[in-house]
């Protein structure tokens, strides 16, 4: 448990008591040992979550168990392989990185796994990022579990804005998504 974010030992935040009560069911290990390691000795009941449920259904423990990730400091953030199917993840990300936007980000990246396990093409050069239909679905179970966390527009739309769009890509994905900003953001 050394090397284990508990998140029902923490105690509530600014975020809300809806956070709280969602994230504190899970468990993220941030302390990287290997390159490459299953999905499972790193992030513990993602099986029981109803939004990891919600993308892969019955076969919900299955994929999880099978699917590995890997720890590579040559990305921002967090990604999927579209060669194999593994998560990449950089580990200063996964040690320092928010919690709420690591447990959102490994949403987003869940669904391009089911999406590459389907057979679909993750980067199709010929759109936009924004524009991609992967994303653009990716994004919206990322944007519903926000919502269930409790997290406002306002705070939903700082966390969509990535390096690699602008800030009238940024305004369109929100748009999209029905998330709400004012003239301002």
């Amino acid at each position: 448990m050394n090397d284990a974010i508990r998140c029902a030992n923490r105690k509530p935040d600014t975020q809300g008591e809806r956070t709280w009560n969602r994230l504190r069911k899970v468990r993220i290990n941030r302390d990287v040992q290997v390159p490459t390691d299953r999905f499972t000795e790193y992030f513990k009941e993602f099986d029981n979550v109803e939004a990891v449920r919600s993308i892969f259904g019955e076969e919900t423990e299955k994929v999880l168990d099978g699917l590995r990730v890997d720890f590579v400091s040559g990305i921002d953030y967090m990604r999927v392989n579209d060669s194999d199917g593994d998560i990449m993840i950089n580990p200063h990300y996964l040690k320092h990185g928010d919690l709420r936007d690591i447990y959102l980000d490994l949403i987003h990246e869940l669904v391009h796994v089911k999406q590459f396990r389907e057979g679909k093409k993750l980067v199709d050069r010929r759109f936009d990022y924004t524009d991609r239909v992967t994303e653009i679905e990716a994004y919206r179970h990322t944007v519903e579990e926000a919502r269930k966390l409790g997290m406002t527009d306002e705070e939903i739309f700082q966390y969509l804005k990535t390096e690699c769009m602008s800030k009238e890509e940024h305004r369109r994905l929100a748009e999209i998504l029905n998330v709400r900003v004012s003239k301002h953001s």
